[in-house]
């Protein structure tokens, strides 16, 4: 089996001056960068968990990493299968449940594909094409849940 490794470089920026002298006193804020990469990106956590609203929380990086998979896999699949697909937008969703303890899991994501293509006798083709993209999905297969997709294909 082929094997790809990643890594990616983090920093806590949030140290206010006290560390993590108790809950209030730090800023969940940080970066994340990948070595050759242009941009950083600024990191916090959920407004619900203290965190900075104008900076990406985990769970939007996590449920942007399944819906730009799944897109990956789908326009490859397409390209492969004579499918010609003009634009492609997702606004997917992710449900994810707080234990008591303050633990916490998705519970599901689903994504919603609008997808316009050139070919209006391939629309069938192409909507079969995302439960494919669906299976092929790297991200998708790393979860402990099944990921759902409501796709849209339009011709122009």
């Amino acid at each position: 089996m082929k094997e790809h490794h990643y890594q990616i470089g983090l920093e806590w920026t949030g140290n206010k001056g006290n560390g993590t002298k108790d809950y209030k006193s730090y800023s969940r804020n940080h970066s994340i960068t990948v070595s050759g990469k242009y941009d950083e990106i600024l990191g916090s956590s959920d407004p619900s968990f203290r965190g900075d609203r104008d900076r990406y929380n985990p769970e939007e990086l996590f449920l942007s990493s399944l819906s730009s998979c799944h897109m990956l896999w789908f326009l490859h699949l397409c390209a492969t299968n004579g499918i010609n697909v003009r634009s492609y937008k997702d606004s997917a969703t992710g449900v994810m449940e707080e234990a008591t303890n303050g633990s916490g899991r998705f519970r599901s994501v689903t994504l919603y594909p609008s997808v316009i293509i050139d070919q209006s006798d391939k629309i069938d083709k192409a909507l079969s094409l995302h439960e494919e993209a669906s299976k092929m999905c790297f991200i998708a297969n790393s979860c402990n849940f099944k990921i759902n997709h409501t796709p849209k294909v339009t011709s122009e």
